[in-house]
């Protein structure tokens, strides 16, 4: 078994369940990967899906060269039955993939939560200590930003104070005014407080995004089965649905051979590389052939050339 990644970083529960999607034939590759850069354990896998369970941070998670797209696994389970006639057993099988253990899509939602704040917070962390140099500077100039900063919103609370003044002018006593003043505050540390809960459970707006193939596609749409799961969920959660800009997506995938639901941890696929203006091949197809011609590994410039011959020109004839 691979050894555990040493770093120091936000990481989920012990015993998160991911799964990833990967293009046909990729899987194994991306079983390697994920046992040797994730140390990832319970490894398995389904056409087009790679399982694991792993304690890897998401900067690690972003890592995965060979995946598609980085789920947070809900329920995995086998097909529903999808009799001739009766829509409306299928249709409480459906939602019973929401009403049958909604601990599970609790704990689900609470590891995809602590997962992005705590990256939020490392984010932060860096960004205060990237610059040194440059905060330095900043502190040595004739005028400070700091400074001007300051002045400012000092002139602003002066600004609201005398607004307030004028407006209980006609009351005159200063207990009137500090009470006034008092409540003024309250209500802005309250919105204050309100934006900063708006990620609690019962505020969570979502989405449900939906593939349907084999028995099941050819009598529902995924339109049909979304709708179902986000009424359920409604039901059970009292979230809201939001089909614009979601606080969370949740993913399912109903077929012949299983029905998985999960959370999308990025909104980005994995797979798309933003340091590569023009691809002519596939990312993951691309680092799957680097990884066959170990590349790390080898000082051979001419397997080397070969290699990036055959990726370009393969990849124009692709695209």
């Amino acid at each position: 078994m691979a050894a555990t990644p040493a770093h120091a970083g936000p990481r989920p529960a012990a015993g998160a369940r991911f799964f990833c999607t990967a293009g046909r034939g990729l899987e194994p590759f991306l079983m390697r990967e994920v046992r040797a850069r994730l140390a990832a354990t319970q490894v398995e896998y389904i056409s087009g899906k790679v399982f694991f369970t792993t304690c890897s941070d998401l900067n690690m998670l972003k890592k995965l060269k060979s995946a598609e797209r980085l789920f947070l696994l809900i329920k995995k389970q086998f097909p529903l039955n999808v009799p001739s006639v009766n829509k409306g057993k299928i249709f409480n099988e459906m939602q019973n993939l929401v009403n049958d253990d909604p601990e599970s899509w609790l704990n689900a939602i609470s590891i995809w939560k602590n997962l992005l704040e705590l990256d939020t917070k490392k984010g932060k962390l860096s960004q205060r200590d990237a610059n040194p140099l440059k905060r330095k500077v900043e502190e040595n100039d004739i005028i400070n930003p700091k400074k001007l900063k300051t002045e400012q919103m000092q002139e602003l609370q002066e600004s609201r104070e005398c607004q307030l003044e004028k407006e209980i002018e006609e009351e005159t006593p200063e207990q009137d005014f500090l009470t006034k003043r008092e409540k003024s505050q309250e209500a802005f540390q309250n919105d204050v407080v309100k934006a900063g809960d708006t990620q609690n459970q019962k505020d969570l707006t979502f989405r449900v995004s939906c593939r349907c193939s084999g028995a099941i596609a050819k009598t529902f749409t995924a339109q049909e089965v979304g709708r179902v799961i986000g009424i359920a969920v409604m039901k059970q959660f009292g979230w809201k649905a939001d089909l614009r800009n979601p606080n969370l997506e949740i993913f399912i995938h109903l077929n012949d051979v299983y029905s998985v639901v999960g959370i999308p941890v990025f909104r980005v696929p994995l797979a798309s590389r933003a340091y590569i203006k023009t691809a002519g091949l596939r990312s993951t197809i691309a680092w799957a052939m680097a990884s066959l011609a170990e590349i790390k590994n080898c000082h051979c410039p001419q397997r080397v050339s070969i290699l990036l011959f055959l990726t370009f020109h393969l990849g124009k004839s692709l695209s």
